[in-house]
């Protein structure tokens, strides 16, 4: 009696602070962080607008010769093109060790993607970059502007994670107008 419900929602007192985990899952039992609900929300809405845009017949996948992945490079619905979660492996496969060799191989594997699809870096409304140290931050965006003209740069999500595929540095997955010109 008295107790707080086992599936409630626990708001934090203004101004204490504890505003960062108010959002839990449905079991109750594990945190929303700001990073996991950016994660599912960019899922979400990502699904929707998929079912919403493009009948099956309307979609055209881009896997690239001999891949052994288990999802397409990118995938065309209609006017908008989704590229996947791309790493910063070099075309034999292998991951670099440093940082600005896995950003540059990334972004490299973007625009190849892209121009699977028929698109460039010109067409890139939108990208998600997970990175596992912000420390590389600087160093990434000095890499990442330079692939876009400054004129199209194109929205940007960012998020610091604990550990990607590979134990790779960086992912960066991209959405792009495929539309007609």
């Amino acid at each position: 009696m008295g107790g707080v419900a086992r599936n409630a929602v626990r708001r934090p007192v203004p101004g204490s602070g504890a505003g960062v985990r108010i959002f839990r899952s449905l079991s109750g039992t594990r945190p929303m962080t700001p990073s996991r609900l950016l994660l599912c929300s960019t899922a979400l809405l990502t699904l929707s607008v998929f079912a919403a845009v493009a009948p099956a017949a309307d979609l055209e996948y881009f896997i690239p010769a001999g891949s052994k992945a288990p999802y397409a490079a990118a995938v065309r619905a209609g006017d908008t093109v989704y590229v996947s979660g791309q790493l910063g492996v070099d075309a034999e496969g292998k991951l670099p060790d440093a940082f600005d060799a896995q950003a540059r191989n990334t972004m490299a594997n973007v625009a190849k993607a892209l121009q699977r699809a028929g698109r460039s870096m010109d067409d890139v409304a939108r990208c998600t970059v997970m990175i596992t140290d912000m420390a590389n931050w600087s160093t990434f965006n000095a890499i990442y502007t330079a692939a876009f003209k400054p004129e199209r740069l194109p929205a940007r999500s960012a998020m610091a994670v604990s550990a990607l595929p590979m134990k790779a540095l960086l992912e960066m997955d991209c959405t792009a107008y495929a539309g007609s010109r």
